[in-house]
């Protein structure tokens, strides 16, 4: 059976850093679920990180991976609405 993977824009914040990326979900698949069963370290591709302080751009890479213990906050980037108080300068 070949399901196609859904390439979903995520952003990650840690106690440090602002992560955003894309993860790789089943069609049909939670992000919650998602996260819910990794056991150590789920992959970011296409990861930006940038320090959660300044907003500036620690490093860029086509593929990381994050310790899901560090995650403080994870959410599909489309859900984000932003305010007056953006976390960073995009």
């Amino acid at each position: 059976m070949n399901e196609e993977i859904t390439h979903t824009a995520v952003v990650v914040l840690t106690r440090n850093y602002h992560i955003s990326g894309c993860i790789d979900l089943l069609p049909g698949s939670r992000l919650t679920d998602y996260i819910g069963a990794v056991k150590s370290f789920f992959a970011v591709t296409d990861a930006v990180v940038r320090d959660i302080q300044s907003g500036k751009v620690v490093f860029a890479g086509k593929f990381m991976d994050v310790n899901r213990e560090n995650v403080e906050i994870i959410l599909p980037a489309g859900e984000i609405t932003r305010t007056s108080e953006s976390f960073c300068d995009e």
